[in-house]
């Protein structure tokens, strides 16, 4: 669903706009255990640091799909780019192994209780099984638009779905404007072989999402960094255009990505409360890794950007 793009120069405060009218279904399904045949390689969060062994190739109608391991560590890449989509460890779901995943995390003490999560892109299913281990009751919807990733997901990562956590095969925007549903944090992962699709970035998709938050829900939208995105300030100030000035951008560690964080209701972050929150749950869930550490430097907002934000056509 990719769309041409015009410009505006506006600042919303918080969502503001209407809901397109999409008439499209998106089909809910569990698919049927991968099948291995002949493709791929490689995609979009981190450069490989050594060639693992090839355990599976395949080409779906979207991506050609790679799976390496070595022990019981997995990552899902697509062609023809040369970085992981997806990486996980059988074994550890806790043990998030891509940095801008473990930033990501950082939403969940952004948001005093939640009950209810979006995921869009599911790629090897890392985010949904850390947030499935460190929140059992919690409600998990994921979409994602290439049915074989989720064959893939299951068949090679350790994906499960469960009565709490159900995927939607089908296209994430269309998801999301014909939902009805509302989220307290909506993650928005969805990458192609090398960058987000141009329908995700726009100021209507973002204001379609904040539409879809609960009172005091928040998005989390991971972005390629300026050096590998040439769109970057642009996809800043359309997040700035949907969410208000206030949405903030936290920085994922030593990786090429960067987190974008806002409130629907356009309001600023309390950064000390949320840094608090991360510390107390590094030690509550016996996380891995110190999700306090990764919030203790702040989620920075930045002003005067001379970049226009992205609109659909």
């Amino acid at each position: 669903m990719s769309k041409k793009l015009i410009f505006s120069s506006a600042l919303a405060l918080g969502c503001s706009g209407t809901l397109p009218d999409v008439a499209s279904e998106v089909s809910r399904r569990a698919p049927e255990r991968a099948t291995t045949e002949p493709a791929g390689q490689v995609v979009a969060a981190a450069l490989p640091s050594e060639a693992p062994v090839t355990l599976f190739q395949a080409r779906s109608e979207f991506n050609r799909i790679t799976i390496q391991g070595e022990d019981d560590r997995r990552d899902l890449l697509f062609e023809p780019s040369l970085a992981i989509q997806s990486s996980v460890r059988l074994s550890q779901p806790l043990d998030l192994q891509l940095a801008y995943t473990r930033a990501a995390m950082v939403a969940l003490a952004a948001h005093p209780n939640p009950t209810r999560v979006l995921v869009v892109g599911l790629g090897g299913g890392a985010m949904p099984m850390f947030l499935r281990a460190i929140a059992p009751k919690l409600s998990i919807h994921v979409v994602e638009l290439d049915s074989l990733v989720v064959q893939v997901a299951r068949a090679w990562m350790g994906f499960r779905e469960d009565e709490r956590m159900v995927v939607y095969v089908g296209d994430g925007r269309r998801f999301i404007e014909k939902s009805d549903q509302r989220y307290d944090i909506i993650f928005l992962d969805a990458y192609g072989p090398s960058d987000i699709p141009v329908s995700l970035t726009t100021v209507q998709f973002l204001r379609s999402v904040c539409a879809r938050l609960s009172a005091d829900g928040l998005v989390a939208g991971n972005v390629w960094s300026p050096t590998f995105n040439e769109l970057y300030d642009s996809m800043l100030r359309s997040y700035q255009e949907a969410f208000g000035e206030r949405m903030c951008v936290l920085d994922a560690e030593d990786s090429g990505n960067r987190i974008f964080l806002a409130r629907g209701d356009g309001a600023a972050f309390d950064w000390p409360d949320v840094a608090r929150r991360a510390q107390a749950l590094t030690k509550e869930k016996a996380l891995p890794f110190d999700l306090g550490a990764l919030a203790a430097p702040g989620c920075k907002q930045v002003l005067d950007i001379e970049a226009k934000p992205l609109w659909d056509e």
